[in-house]
């Protein structure tokens, strides 16, 4: 089933309820190994917090433009603070119960060449007080007539291993709003006559006590399980062979993977849920729900770290324009989001820059030369109005759009990005490039930014010209031919 519209969250009502955790990243670089134990040595460059658990479904929910309301616990202090402040900042309404007695669960991991090298783990697994619970529900009961889905999104350490779930569930079956499990042990009691439950496949296999993953020959444990519990459906998420949707007496749905490069599962199942809940909320069928939520897991894989997938992602992966869900022909912001994303997975920045006015052979040679420096090659292509005032007024021959729907035809070509002014320095100040690279008709000091890129420790490529090709050379050919 092929979903081939994004649809509007701006009405849709989701509330999350589960654990809620800080995700820390610590991303740098190895080059060498400790000469006190054979382990590598990181250089540490740069520092990030996310929002990890609950915490993660309810900022995928947010990024989609859902109304988004958390309800969870932390410890008292600067953690929690923090994660205050992150939902703020993503616009998550929110209430977090303190509870001294516990602290702030906190998962940092060490990335390198865009590669997990560790993960620590902080937390005290305390079951709240009856008190906590008592507020938990209090402040459901209150945002309960304006929901159209719920999420439990259980990581097993301690919210949801009382009695919440059951009240949630009941109070839900009441009104008929569909509610949401992701599961992270094998009681399963406590998510009886839940709409959907979105197990891994290992965690099917703990409930099912079968090793099967062909979705046809696990189709009577999914249907017991389904009876056993009282659930309308149940959702198995099966890694790189996609998903599949069972019912009760019923063929089940399987769907096929999207993704195209896995970099890192992490937050995976949480992107499923909160798509999955966000589309039934809206309206739409159960089955057009999993196709959703499957192109969105498609997307958030292909990143490293747990990180949202956010509209414009979820669109672009629907209208099919990018092998990781982002079009080639980007503005200024998508190209930042995009450039960070491939440093962080380890990419080597290549950068050029041109009119491109009339694309020729020299053009090509340029590019694909350009490419080989790195892995990601990147674009600035001067607007009309740019070229206009560096060529004259009879440029340029083909308008921006075309030229740079060319380009992007171009297989070495990763990405496109128009700019306005005279020249790329703005585009090469935000995107840093590793390499810069232009024709050898400059030398490396007029290059526009090779003191930016030689700062950064990157360098200046100059590649030789084709002799005799060139845009305005064709212009007066042509010209004389008429």
């Amino acid at each position: 089933m092929n979903i081939k519209y994004t649809p509007d969250f701006s009405d849709t009502t989701v509330v999350v309820i589960g654990d809620i955790m800080i995700d820390i990243y610590l991303w740098g670089k190895v080059k060498r190994i400790s000469p006190e134990a054979p382990v590598p040595v990181v250089t540490i460059n740069n520092k990030t917090h996310t929002l990890g658990g609950a915490g993660n479904v309810a900022l995928n929910l947010s990024q989609t433009g859902c109304k988004t309301f958390l309800l969870s616990t932390t410890g008292d202090d600067t953690e929690a603070d923090k994660i205050r402040d992150l939902l703020d900042q993503n616009k998550i309404s929110h209430k977090l119960f303190q509870d001294k007695n516990t602290q702030t669960i906190t998962k940092t991991r060490i990335i390198a060449q865009g590669q997990q090298l560790l993960r620590i783990d902080e937390e005290k697994i305390i079951p709240p007080d009856t008190f906590i619970l008592n507020k938990i529900v209090t402040s459901f009961d209150q945002l309960l007539p304006n929901v159209d889905a719920v999420i439990l999104s259980d990581y097993g350490k301690g919210l949801l291993t009382s009695d919440i779930p059951k009240i949630i569930i009941e109070k839900c079956r009441k009104l008929s709003i569909p509610v949401f499990v992701d599961p992270k042990t094998n009681n399963w009691d406590r998510y009886r006559k839940a709409t959907c439950v979105t197990p891994n496949l290992n965690e099917f296999s703990q409930i099912s006590l079968s090793q099967e993953e062909i979705p046809e020959k696990m189709t009577a444990d999914a249907e017991k399980i389904i009876k056993l519990f009282d659930l309308d459906y149940l959702l198995v998420t099966l890694g790189n062979k996609g998903m599949c949707l069972f019912f009760r007496n019923q063929k089940p749905f399987h769907i096929q993977t999207e993704a195209k490069d896995v970099y890192d599962v992490s937050g995976a199942g949480d992107t499923v849920i909160s798509i999955l809940a966000a589309a039934c909320g809206k309206g739409l069928s159960i089955k057009e729900a999993a196709a959703l939520a499957n192109t969105a897991a498609g997307i958030v894989v292909g990143k490293i770290g747990t990180k949202p997938v956010n509209i414009t992602e979820l669109a672009n992966a629907l209208e099919k324009k990018s092998t990781i869900g982002l079009k080639k022909i980007m503005n200024k912001t998508e190209a930042e989001t995009t450039v960070s994303e491939w440093k962080n997975h380890g990419n080597k920045i290549v950068f050029t820059n041109g009119c491109f006015d009339i694309l020729h052979a020299g053009h090509i040679k340029l590019l694909h030369a350009a490419a080989k420096n790195g892995t990601k090659l990147i674009i600035g292509l001067n607007s009309d109005s740019s070229v206009k005032r560096l060529k004259g007024s009879g440029r340029p021959v083909l308008p921006e759009n075309e030229r740079a729907a060319l380009l992007s035809a171009i297989y070495c070509v990763d990405m496109v990005v128009i700019f306005d002014e005279d020249t790329p320095i703005n585009l090469i100040k935000s995107f840093a490039p590793d390499i810069l690279v232009k024709g050898g008709d400059y030398t490396i000091e007029t290059v526009v930014g090779h003191d930016i890129v030689t700062k950064n420790n990157g360098s200046v490529v100059l590649v030789p010209l084709e002799v005799g090709i060139s845009t305005t050379n064709i212009i007066k050919s042509l010209q004389t031919v008429t």
